[in-house]
């Protein structure tokens, strides 16, 4: 339970402030309530204002935030305090909406229009709480739940309630079978398709830093959603692979495993990303060619590169991202590879310059190779090797050539010799290990 004696001591701040509390309540909400129902940590609070207008929070100091909701931060504690509140939907997206903030609109008439119940609790000055659509309850039964068939009119909840069964999957929450049937039938009126790109992102890009990422993917893809939002990912799911490398056969589903094994291996978000979209290419594999993918690196980083145009993407990740298409399969195979080889793929990956991607594409492949079934606990000395070949050439410098009157074409020449003989030397030294 979230401490009573804490949500005083905040609502004490509106008192101080020479808040009128007699004609105006404020409640604790939301994820707070929720969290700490769970004995989790509590990172941020939100509050919901009842009985009060725009100049009453204006006039003791709250700066508001925001254009489309009636949302203003405490000028101390830099909360968030927004005005209870109702919707109406007046066209398609998450846009398309009618706010109504009033006096008059109760708590309830703001809780109803939350999305899940679970976030549809509030607790009053006293500590007690207030749920008038059981999200208690579903918190024990560990149900994700829609408040209201207003839930269908945004499409974002899609994506919400997909993140949070990436965030809660360790607990055991599953989607209510209503809500899953009530997102089937927003995908299937086309609702899913207004979605802005930003808002794409910005739930994904959560939802990747969450424990268990994969049943983010895997909850779009249970309500039709994903083959509308990433159709370079839906499509893996089917396509097989030779059995010999890949145990788990399906693409798709090794995926998964690879982006699982990405967070069991302590993967930040830009390396799950990468893992994510390692094998895009193997969605273009013409069928009559399956189960092999010859060539699928270089059509995945083309898939990559117009996925990361198409979302916005940041460049963080789309650079990994597509380096990881292009060159995963190069690491796997780092042990038999020659040395020439292997400087290419160094420079392609311009580790000289850029070392701690370098780092992010090795855990990448690693989680890549793992991502198997029966082979989640296997060695991966092929980063090592690489480790080393990165060492050994970063040690060759260009200075001291330059010194012995080298330029131009025959200083590049005479430093990739250079390297390669100090790779061979590394590669000789990892083998006698």
């Amino acid at each position: 339970m979230f401490p009573a004696l804490e949500i005083e001591k905040r609502l004490l701040n509106f008192t101080n402030d020479r808040m009128n509390t007699d004609t105006m309540t404020i409640y604790l909400v939301g994820g707070a309530v929720r969290d700490a129902l769970l004995n989790l940590p509590v990172k941020e609070r939100d509050w919901v204002v009842v009985g009060a207008t725009p100049d009453d929070l204006l006039t003791r100091g709250f700066r508001p935030v925001g254009k489309d909701f009636p949302v203003f931060l405490h000028p101390e504690t830099h909360d968030e305090y927004a005005l209870a509140r109702t919707e109406r939907k007046t066209a398609p997206g998450y846009h398309g909406f009618h706010v109504h903030a009033a006096p008059e609109v109760t708590l309830e008439d703001d809780l109803q229009r939350r999305d899940l119940t679970i976030n549809a609790m509030a607790r009053d000055a006293q500590g007690q709480l207030i749920d008038p659509y059981h999200g208690a309850r579903d918190l024990e039964a560990r149900w994700l739940r829609h408040v209201s068939p207003a839930f269908a009119e945004d499409p974002v909840r899609i994506l919400r309630v997909a993140r949070f069964s990436a965030r809660y999957a360790s607990l055991g929450f599953r989607v209510a079978p209503e809500t899953l049937a009530l997102m089937r039938d927003m995908v299937a009126s086309g609702e899913v398709d207004h979605l802005t790109s930003e808002r794409v992102w910005a739930e994904t890009v959560r939802a990747l830093g969450e424990s268990r990422p994969e049943r983010f993917i895997e909850t779009l893809r249970d309500c039709g959603a994903l083959a509308r939002i990433f159709p370079e990912l839906d499509r893996l799911f089917g396509v097989p692979q030779p059995p010999a490398h890949h145990p788990e056969i399906d693409t798709g589903v090794h995926t998964l495993m690879a982006l699982a094994q990405a967070v069991r291996l302590g993967a930040d978000a830009v390396t799950r990303f990468a893992v994510l979209v390692h094998d895009f290419g193997k969605g273009m594999t013409p069928s009559e060619e399956w189960p092999r993918h010859l060539g699928h690196e270089d059509r995945g980083a083309d898939l990559v590169r117009a996925f990361c145009q198409r979302l916005r993407i940041p460049n963080l990740h789309r650079e990994l991202g597509v380096l990881t298409a292009r060159y995963h399969t190069h690491c796997h195979r780092a042990l038999e590879l020659r040395p020439k080889t292997l400087l290419k793929i160094l420079q392609g990956l311009d580790v000289l310059r850029k070392p701690q991607r370098f780092e992010q594409f090795l855990l990448a492949c690693e989680a890549d190779a793992r991502g198997r079934l029966g082979l989640e606990n296997r060695n991966y000395p092929q980063a090592d090797l690489l480790r080393r070949i990165y060492q050994a050439a970063s040690s060759i410098q260009a200075r001291p050539l330059m010194e012995q009157g080298l330029s131009g074409l025959a200083l590049a020449e005479a430093l990739r010799q250079e390297r390669l003989a100090a790779i061979t030397e590394a590669r000789q030294a990892f083998e006698t290990c």
